[in-house]
């Protein structure tokens, strides 16, 4: 005996059943683009959403002549924030702030004080590479000092090392100079920054080794009386 077949059936096959339900397709890509997005959690998570975030900027002139944008690199949970003014040119064709001869000389100042890439996090105020190591422009240090900042609260920092005059300057919004900035903690949107030269000032001078063993122990007494580096468990947001 033949199956009786309803006849509905026989309509949707007229429309199409692999057509009938699929979404239209402005609907389609809205539903793909809300399901890959996720809420990051923790700083770990937001971090990694912000550098994806970065990734292919254009927003200043820096853009146009670098190699490799330079987000940062260390322990984003630690609540030690260490601010360079820019990447050189090592540092632009890793991607990683600080591991040219200058780099070098900053791991060996704060292994003085027990401190590594694993207890702080390491940023600068422009993440792409002036050309010829120029200091940034104003505009290119507000433009991506957006970023800076973004990754500042993010972290929410104990404190933050100004390493070199562009660095401090751009966080106090001062013009005074770092003879005068340099040993003393100083105050980003609460949070309190100790200014000290930049190790590739030390690479031309070996004068200013001494004033940078004194920041440093003024950082490690703070550090003392803060609690820091924290633990990852204690800073989970």
């Amino acid at each position: 005996m033949a199956e009786v077949r309803d006849p509905f059936w026989g309509i949707v096959e007229s429309f199409g059943v692999d057509r009938m339900f699929v979404l239209p397709e402005w609907i389609q890509e809205k539903v793909d683009s809300v399901e890959e997005q996720t809420v990051p959690e923790g700083i770990p998570g937001k971090m990694a959403a912000l550098e994806k975030e970065l990734a292919g900027c254009m927003n200043c002139p820096l853009g146009s002549t670098r190699k490799n944008i330079v987000f940062g690199e260390g322990n984003p949970e630690a609540g030690i924030l260490v601010v360079g003014e820019g990447p050189g040119a090592t540092e632009d064709e890793t991607g990683r702030p600080f591991v040219g001869r200058s780099g070098q000389l900053l791991d060996k100042i704060f292994a003085s004080v027990d401190l590594n890439r694993k207890k702080l996090f390491i940023a600068n105020i422009v993440k792409c590479r002036p050309p010829n190591n120029r200091t940034p422009s104003p505009a290119e240090s507000e433009t991506c000092g957006v970023f800076l900042q973004r990754q500042i609260e993010i972290m929410k920092p104990g404190v933050i090392i100004a390493l070199g005059a562009s660095a401090a300057r751009t966080l106090l919004n001062t013009r005074t100079g770092i003879g005068l900035l340099r040993g003393e903690f100083h105050r980003y949107m609460d949070i309190p920054v100790l200014v000290t030269y930049h190790p590739a000032a030390l690479l031309r001078s070996a004068a200013l080794k001494r004033p940078v063993w004194e920041d440093m122990k003024k950082l490690k007494l703070y550090m003392k009386e803060a609690g820091l580096p924290r633990d990852s468990e204690e800073n989970s947001d």
